[in-house]
């Protein structure tokens, strides 16, 4: 019977969400149901009823007109290509990994002047300043080139699955199924590395007040700023993370048109709007985290707290300008 169910399902997908469809779907369901009892009850395999119950009600076209669905047919939405159940499985894995690329990438940028702060706490210990400069210069230029790279190497390495952007793709409702499942068991994490993400952030402070407490030069002038760009740093990768792996689920969900029966097989299904430039999708996958992170360096560095709130207000007319650079194309 689930066969029968998954095949109806297919059969209707790419029907008008309205209810005069949702209810042949369900009398149809119900007179291919009576039809494969009837069927097993003549002696048929499980297999051979299947097949007479397809064969007999398995093309819209030629039942619409009896179901009332006439019209709807006609009106259905056009049928995109099937993004199979396996390509699902490999495209959650791959954007996976560049989510987690990318974070990484952009860690490695936030925590590259860690190196030049603790180096150059080292000077105050009698440790050669030139050379220490030196030392903490080319850490951070590594860093930066190490992130760097990561990024682009990662956007390369996922730029394969950039056809689901571009081209008409729908998924079965047992792929969509699967989906929506893998979603519910990503959700709580999703909810542990928000909050653990913002925690952090917000936290970063602590290393430098802690540090006040100490006598130590070292570590009041140097471990204190070094602390607060390790939790950032930490705290962004976190967010970036459970942001991009979330919006793998969403992108996938919203694959159907809304507007179609397909586009309702799970609540969580939505409009889920990307930009198709990629050049704007990659600085809005990690603008707001990276807005947070400006924000809170520059406020603890400079305790200009009365000001730095307008950061985010300029923050957001740039978005709004990425937004509509985007609709514009």
């Amino acid at each position: 019977m689930e066969t029968i169910k998954n095949y109806l399902e297919t059969m209707f997908m790419n029907l008008p969400n309205t209810p005069e469809v949702y209810k042949a779907k369900q009398e149809l369901l119900q007179m291919m149901e009576d039809k494969y009892q009837e069927l097993k009850k003549e002696g048929k395999t499980e297999n051979e009823a299947i097949g007479i119950v397809i064969s007999e009600f398995g093309n819209l076209d030629e039942i619409a007109k009896d179901l009332g669905i006439e019209n709807s047919v006609q009106q259905s939405v056009p049928e995109g290509q099937r993004f199979s159940l396996e390509e699902v499985k490999e495209y959650i894995a791959d954007m996976s990994r560049a989510a987690t690329g990318i974070a990484l990438g952009v860690f490695l940028l936030i925590t590259s002047f860690v190196g030049s702060i603790i180096f150059e706490g080292l000077t105050s210990v009698g440790a050669d300043k030139d050379i220490m400069e030196m030392v903490g210069t080319l850490c951070m230029f590594v860093m930066w080139a190490a992130g760097i790279g990561l990024i682009i190497y990662t956007n390369i390495r996922s730029s394969k699955w950039d056809k689901i952007n571009h081209e008409n793709y729908v998924t079965d409702f047992t792929t969509t199924d699967y989906i929506q499942k893998q979603w519910e068991v990503y959700k709580q994490n999703y909810a542990t590395t928000k909050t653990l993400g913002v925690a952090l952030c917000i936290l970063s402070v602590v290393p430098a007040i802690i540090s006040d407490a100490f006598n130590n030069e070292i570590v009041s002038d140097y471990m204190g700023g070094a602390g607060l760009f390790i939790l950032v740093g930490i705290g962004v990768f976190l967010l970036i993370t459970g942001s991009k792996r979330k919006n793998i689920y969403m992108r996938l969900l919203s694959l159907n048109d809304p507007k179609s029966v397909g586009g309702k097989y799970t609540v969580d299904q939505k409009k889920y709007n990307q930009p198709k430039n990629p050049v704007v999708r990659a600085l809005l996958s990690v603008y707001w985290p990276t807005i947070v992170c400006i924000y809170l360096i520059y406020s603890f560095l400079t305790f200009n707290w009365h000001i730095s709130w307008v950061i985010f207000v300029i923050a957001g007319v740039i978005k709004m300008f990425l937004d509509n650079l985007e609709g514009e194309e």
